[in-house]
């Protein structure tokens, strides 16, 4: 299939006709199912791309983020909304420079150039970015089952999880913890009806008292949205759930792919059969929950994730000097209004 003749159908038509975009575009690729090669019958076609920002978002009154169109579920990002993503090694934009060749639906020169400056972009924030988006698949499929049946150490594992990685954001937030420190472990609970419990040594002196109370309050948020799980019990259809829990997995399988290898590999072929088999309901019980083997799997990527993380050669940040000339080479194209062939796509 050439999935390139996607665009010429007439419901795309803006993409030529918005003022944003037309020659200003230098990429769109597939997302979503299609992109990872975990599409199945009911996979709906999902494109992302990436547009230059106007002369006059760049020394003008105006500004531009992106463009969404809800009818075909597209979304193109502004090379400075797209820039600021990357930084952060937001998952949902960091894989669309990771495509199969055949998935890219239209590269220009500059959309050829982002992707060759990928590697730019990785560091270690992955750790959290894609550790902080598998909590959030974890905890909509929690969401979605009986909690009677999901062990508390394992629970009190992922709720330890998402503290940490809401710790890591803080200190781009608050006051930083130069005079003391907050640490968080899990250990032998004390409640009596924990089998492991999540612990805190605190020392901190000198500290804005509003920042210590919404650290509080943002930790104690993620507890009480956990407890509130189990009285819950809503229920997603089999086709949903079993999506979230293949996309856990993928996730784990990107991050590490990353941190290991300094990779943006989107499309999981050597994984395909077993997030495929994720998807159908291979690992789901006829109650609805998963089985001991799909969680025996979580806790072994994140343990995979852990020693990736503890043992990457990428850099705590990215390099900001490169990142800059590179970013202020492609503005200058912008600005000059250097002559940009506009794509066809109809």
């Amino acid at each position: 299939m050439n999935y390139s003749d996607i665009l010429k159908n007439e419901s795309y038509r803006f993409i030529q006709s918005d003022e944003h975009l037309g020659r200003h575009v230098i990429l769109l690729g597939l997302a979503g199912s299609y992109s990872y090669g975990t599409n199945n019958e009911n996979s709906d076609i999902d494109v992302r791309g990436v547009t230059l920002n106007r002369k006059s978002d760049l020394i003008g009154l105006t500004s531009f983020e992106q463009y969404v169109d809800t009818q075909t579920d597209t979304t193109i990002y502004s090379f400075m909304k797209m820039i600021t993503l990357l930084l952060s090694c937001n998952p949902n934009t960091i894989e669309l420079l990771g495509l199969n060749p055949e998935h890219y639906l239209y590269l220009h020169p500059l959309g050829q150039e982002l992707i060759d400056n990928a590697p730019l972009f990785l560091s270690k924030r992955a750790i959290h970015s894609f550790g902080g988006y598998a909590d959030a698949q974890l905890r909509r499929l929690q969401n979605a089952l009986a909690r009677d049946s999901y062990p508390q150490r394992e629970k009190e594992q992922h709720i330890f999880n998402s503290v940490k990685n809401a710790m890591y954001d803080f200190r781009k937030r608050y006051e930083p913890f130069e005079n003391g420190s907050i640490r968080l472990y899990t250990d032998k609970a004390v409640n009596p009806d924990f089998e492991t419990e999540i612990f805190v040594d605190t020392s901190l002196t000198h500290y804005p008292l509003r920042d210590y109370k919404n650290i509080w309050n943002e930790m104690n948020n993620i507890v009480k949205d956990y407890d509130k799980l189990g009285k819950r019990n809503r229920k997603k259809d089999d086709n949903h759930l079993n999506k979230h829990a293949m996309h856990l997995i993928r996730l784990f399988m990107m991050a590490v792919d990353i941190l290991e290898k300094g990779e943006i590999r989107t499309y999981r072929r050597e994984e395909q059969p077993l997030l495929l088999q994720i998807r159908s309901g291979h690992f789901q019980k006829a109650d609805g929950t998963f089985r001991d083997e799909f969680y025996e799997m979580i806790n072994e990527y994140e343990k995979k994730l852990d020693s990736a993380a503890r043992n990457t050669a990428l850099p705590d940040e990215p390099d900001m000097k490169q990142i800059q000339e590179y970013v202020m080479s492609v503005n200058e194209k912008a600005v000059c209004d250097t002559e940009f062939n506009s794509p066809v796509f109809l």
